[in-house]
């Protein structure tokens, strides 16, 4: 609107401009140019100023223009951000509304549902309710009836009763009758008796007693023979199945040799790693055997180390932490504290693996996690360079199989024999022996009175209560005694030779003792001019009595009495 006003003054200035012209053309010629001039300068001036206004206008027009214009774009924007919106609000609320229809649906189905078989449940509760009312009104009438009979019965009974009394009656006269002549019997039966003893010469109680007596002779004699018949055949059968019995389990069984020893060697990669361990000033060993409580002996063996310890679960951690250590390279005393910490907590699932794996091996099922734990820790424990885990293991297949032959639990034998030694995987830590304590971690964890009877009297099975402690018994001999199953040094053994044989010859009557069958029998010759049979017998048990006294020994020692006379002469 603007430019339009200055286009209109424009044109009014331009067409005053003419007229004034047209009617000062009268005058001269030279105010006519004056005029011209000054109005030609006042029209370019007033059209420059003009201009420069109207160019401002348009400047400040176009950027309000482009101002509006872009608020109208963020107006639209807006707007269009707001349909989307409201698009997708209805969107979702076109999607609830349909999942709400559809649970309503499903929830008005389920109704109908439940209202037909409340009906059907309705209606066959009816059905019964009904047939409970037939029936109740069914059982009335049979009631009924049934007084109606016990009446009829009852008068029947009283008819009954009036005879039964009048038999009674008859029958206690007949009784009276029987009773004298019965005494008249017994009195007639006395004086015969009395006849007869005055006959013979006898008193009655004189009579009694020698018929007796030859009865008793007689059947003494008789019974002594069949006793000992019995017995004959009863130990001669019972020896034979306990050998078929014991040679099946050991034929049977799979074994292997083990030796523990109290040392282990370690090797290095060269003699420079022995002076790493020892640390500056003796640190890295003192922090060693302080952590682990096992001595680290570093001596002049070419690219070996040796640790030392009569506990073997230390010396595997230790052993374990070594390794490690000369693997790594870095070793000081920091290290060498996280090493063992870390071969202390593998050891644990080492330990509970080895007793999840002997429980396995055994055929043992439903050992409680401090069992296996505890059965574990045999691993490294030795009896005699016999390792107790494995003959454990050995033990629980053969109670097990002799079970099996004589129709006992097998699973339960397995499981005793198992057990049996299992108070030696913390002897070493508390007081008592392994029996003791064996008992008593049976008890603690639940195990069932065989088990602890087969704990309890697996050395002495004469005294077990159950038939579990002998099998653990016998298993227990057989796996300790079998060649190859225990060593001990030669020292050790010529002394447990020597040591059985002079028990032996400090017996009076003793001219000779042999240990034989590497020491699992001696062998004793007596003289027979001061030992007799009967002696002999009594020689052998004083003498097996006192070797179980005083002596340690794997397995058994069966004692041998031998007592010979021989008569020579030589004919000429």
């Amino acid at each position: 609107m603007t430019m339009l006003y200055v286009i209109l003054a424009l044109l009014v200035m331009l067409a005053v401009g003419f007229f004034a012209f047209q009617t000062g053309q009268a005058r001269g010629r030279q105010e006519r140019a004056a005029i011209d001039d000054r109005l030609q300068q006042e029209a370019r001036t007033e059209a420059a100023s003009i201009r420069a206004q109207a160019e401002a206008e348009a400047r400040q027009t176009r950027d309000q223009a482009g101002q509006r214009l872009q608020d109208a774009d963020q107006r639209l924007q807006e707007a269009s951000r707001r349909v989307q919106d409201a698009e997708d609000r209805e969107r979702q609320i076109s999607q609830g509304l349909e999942a709400q229809r559809e649970q309503l649906q499903t929830l008005r189905a389920q109704a109908e549902a439940e209202r037909s078989r409340a009906l059907q449940d309705a209606a066959r509760e009816r059905e019964t309710l009904s047939a409970d009312r037939q029936e109740t009104r069914r059982e009335r009438d049979e009631l009924k009836r049934e007084i109606e009979r016990l009446n009829r019965r009852a008068e029947q009974l009283d008819a009954r009763g009036e005879k039964l009394d009048a038999l009674e009656e008859r029958l206690e006269g007949q009784l009276r009758a029987l009773a004298e002549q019965e005494a008249d019997l017994t009195e007639r039966t006395r004086q015969i008796d009395l006849k007869l003893y005055e006959v013979a010469g006898l008193t009655p109680e004189v009579a009694r007693e020698q018929i007796l007596g030859q009865l008793n002779a007689e059947l003494e004699e008789e019974k002594a023979i069949r006793i000992r018949a019995m017995t004959e055949r009863a130990t001669s059968e019972a020896k034979r199945t306990a050998r078929t019995v014991i040679a099946q389990a050991v034929q049977r069984s799979a074994s292997e040799t083990s030796a523990q020893l109290s040392v282990s060697v370690v090797p290095i990669p060269n003699d420079a790693m022995k002076g790493r361990l020892i640390g500056r000033e003796g640190r890295n060993i003192r922090a060693f055997e302080a952590l682990t409580g096992v001595d680290l002996i570093i001596d002049d063996t070419p690219e070996a180390v040796i640790l030392s310890s009569f506990n073997p679960v230390r010396r595997e951690v230790a052993r374990h932490v070594l390794e490690a250590l000369v693997a790594d390279g870095r070793i000081h005393p920091t290290r060498i504290e996280e090493m063992v910490q870390k071969a202390q907590d593998e050891m644990k699932t080492f330990i509970h693996t080895q007793g999840e794996e002997a429980a396995i091996e055994a055929g043992v099922v439903g050992l409680k996690p401090g069992l296996v734990q505890l059965l574990g820790r045999m691993y490294f424990r030795s009896s005699y360079s016999q390792n107790v885990l494995k003959h454990s293991v050995q033990v629980a297949h053969l109670t097990g199989i002799m079970a099996d032959e004589l129709g006992l639990d097998a699973a339960l034998a397995r499981r005793a024999g198992l057990m049996h030694d299992i108070g030696k995987s913390i002897d070493r830590e508390i007081e008592g022996t392994h029996v003791e304590i064996g008992i008593n971690l049976a008890k603690r964890f639940g195990e069932p009175p065989e088990v602890i009877d087969a704990i309890a009297h697996h050395h002495d099975p004469e005294n077990g209560e159950t038939l579990y402690s002998v099998l653990v018994a016998a298993a227990d001999a057989i796996s300790a005694a079998r060649p190859g199953a225990r060593r001990e040094d030669l020292d050790a053994y010529v002394r447990r030779l020597e040591q059985l044989e002079q028990i032996a010859v400090a017996f009076p009557g003793v001219q000779q003792a042999y240990a034989i069958q590497a020491g699992r029998e001696v062998r004793v010759i007596v003289q027979p001019e001061k030992v007799t049979d009967a002696q002999a017998t009594l020689l052998a048990r004083e003498i097996a009595g006192r070797v179980e006294q005083d002596m340690e020994y794997p397995g058994q020692v069966q004692v041998t009495v031998v007592r010979e006379s021989r008569a020579v002469e030589v004919a000429r």
